[in-house]
């Protein structure tokens, strides 16, 4: 589907404006402008419901060349806010290509933009830090849109879970010969942490953030599967109490926001980082092995280790590029959490051991 092209503004808080053309959709939007350093992957980029609330730029200047699929979603549906790109690609080369990227957000209602100085955007952005903006294709006007960016709604203390979780348990398509019995508390989660645990002989039942502990003890679980997700963790207040309550009663993993929330379980607090960790090329080190990982991330709080006073927490992995918490486990009872995405689509799979640590960690409780 051809898509005529339009002009369009993108006005950051701070009075900072970039001029572009959509190369998708139309209208207005706003959110937290962020950028992404992966050199493949948009299209688990734009499913990931972690980005909800926020507008996504690619370093990578040239997106599209490899068009879309059914395969690579990892959820229901687009969740970026609008998408950032110096040059679309309208015409792709791969076998497994169903449609180009434009149709895919155009059938989606999003905004893509293209043409604007990526580079300059991102260099902002790192040194400025993250902050809202908004996208127009229909008030081209710099003074209305940088006022529009200043009173548009942030992530800080805002619930994004309640907008991206499932709204009724559903069961994970099964393997053969499945063993353990997994309940995943769905605050935004990728499709692939339920593949990559399906893969491993677990039976995997995705249930709302909003699972009471009492209901998730009747569904009788071998392990207890914390997701990623969106935004602030502080507010997630609902999900911190189901935590505490399953917390030595089965053996707990939890990814990213799962992390956060671990944090917060334990009495921690969390902090917003500057630009946040978003790609498929972060440096991690293992301190139980004294490995260095290569993962993928998109978060933008993190959890401040020294909050939690806790002496039988300990850091098990950190983070290279600015020694931010990565990884913690409980020395006695089976709960352990990363920041980073171990189930990786579309990779790298530095991390993939660490769903078998949560396997080993349901047979030893058998």
């Amino acid at each position: 589907m051809l898509t005529t092209k339009m002009k369009a503004l993108l006005a950051l808080e701070d009075g900072t404006v970039f001029y572009g053309n959509t190369f998708a959709g139309e209208g207005e939007i706003s959110g937290e402008v962020v950028f992404n350093t992966g050199m493949t992957g948009y299209q688990e980029v734009l499913t990931d419901p972690s980005y909800k609330g926020q507008i996504v730029t690619m370093t990578y200047p040239l997106i599209g060349n490899y068009g879309v699929n059914t395969q690579d979603i990892e959820s229901g549906g687009i969740r970026v806010e609008a998408f950032v790109v110096k040059e679309y690609q309208p015409i792709p080369s791969n076998w497994r290509s169903q449609k180009t990227l434009a149709d895919y957000l155009n059938e989606e209602g999003k905004v893509g933009i293209e043409g604007i100085d990526t580079r300059a955007l991102i260099r902002h952005i790192r040194l400025a830090g993250a902050m809202k903006g908004v996208i127009s294709t229909e008030d081209l006007d710099t003074d209305s849109l940088t006022g529009k960016a200043r009173t548009s709604q942030g992530l800080v203390g805002r619930d994004l879970v309640k907008e991206v979780t499932c709204r009724r348990p559903y069961q994970w398509p099964q393997e053969q010969g499945a063993r353990y019995e997994v309940v995943a508390l769905d605050c935004g989660m990728k499709f692939n942490i339920a593949r990559s645990l399906a893969l491993r002989g677990c039976n995997v039942t995705v249930v709302p953030a909003n699972t009471t502990a009492d209901e998730i003890r009747a569904m009788k679980p071998d392990g207890i599967l914390l997701s990623n997700g969106p935004g602030d963790p502080e507010p997630i207040t609902y999900a911190v109490h189901i935590i505490q309550n399953l917390i030595g009663k089965y053996p707990i993993f939890g990814i990213c926001l799962g992390h956060q929330l671990v944090g917060l379980a334990f009495g921690g607090r969390t902090f917003k980082l500057k630009f946040g960790h978003r790609g498929a090329n972060h440096p991690v080190k293992n301190l139980l092995t004294g490995r260095v990982e290569i993962t993928t991330q998109n978060h933008g709080f993190c959890v401040d280790m020294e909050s939690i006073k806790d002496p039988e927490i300990e850091i098990t992995h950190i983070n290279l590029n600015d020694q931010t918490l990565e990884g913690m486990r409980h020395k006695s009872l089976p709960i352990f959490s990363v920041q980073y995405h171990p189930e990786a689509s579309p990779g790298p799979h530095d991390s993939s051991y660490l769903f078998d640590e949560f396997i080993k960690m349901m047979k030893e409780g058998e």
